[in-house]
């Protein structure tokens, strides 16, 4: 069973180029990767919170958020 890996961003320069490096880097035989654009997704941004995310770009791995780098809020996607 594959480990479900969501990767929040908001299309900003940095948070496309964490995406790339995350999407190469991960395993997909492992992991089952959710890519969510929150500037168009606006409605999964309370899910980002629920998740522990406080800025975008962010990892969500197995409920815990890790934060790559810091390109945007989530208050400023709301």
């Amino acid at each position: 069973m594959k480990t479900k890996a969501t990767f929040f961003h908001a299309g900003c320069p940095v948070c496309v180029a964490a995406e790339q490096n995350v999407a190469a880097a991960l395993d997909t035989s492992r992991f089952d990767v959710e890519i969510v654009h929150l500037g168009t997704a606006k409605g999964r941004v309370a899910e980002a919170e629920a998740a522990g995310v406080k800025s975008v770009p962010a990892l969500v791995i197995d409920g815990a958020a890790y934060h790559i780098n810091f390109g945007a809020d989530l208050s400023v996607l709301k």
